[in-house]
């Protein structure tokens, strides 16, 4: 595992709804911008998410196990120490709610928080019992 511990609280990050979030070209090189992200999460695997980010205490301020699901054009980007990829083979939200309901049936006790700004996977999501935010919470400030 290159990610946090696997008793550490789990954040999931909806790689193409952050990246669509700011409209800085990143539909010229959509892995390019799937591998900035993963780069950018990367500390939060030792660090956790800030304070002021929105999320729940448990993801504040100590580690997470952080997985970034790509899909499309950003298929195939590389893990790097702190985040998994997960390359989703066909919709990227299913891939997400498989991680997260997968997560919360082998750890019942672990927290898992997902990242998205999408109105139907935040439900699908909640419905297996994760936590949502929005993308600001990752984004660079």
């Amino acid at each position: 595992m290159t990610g946090a511990a696997a008793d550490a609280p789990l954040l999931v990050v909806d790689g193409a709804n952050v990246v669509g979030s700011v409209p800085d070209g990143w539909w010229r090189d959509r892995r390019g911008a799937a591998e900035r992200l993963r780069d950018a999460l990367a500390p939060l695997a030792a660090t956790g998410l800030a304070a002021d980010s929105g999320a729940p205490p448990w993801a504040c301020g100590q580690p997470l196990d952080v997985v970034l699901v790509v899909e499309g054009a950003a298929r195939g980007v590389d893990p790097v120490p702190g985040v998994r990829v997960e390359s989703a083979p066909g919709s990227g939200d299913d891939t997400i709610t498989e991680v997260a309901a997968r997560s919360r049936i082998t750890h019942p006790d672990r927290p898992c928080l997902v990242i998205t700004a999408d109105r139907e996977l935040r439900t699908r999501v909640t419905e297996v019992g994760a936590a949502v935010i929005g993308p600001r919470a990752v984004r660079p400030r």
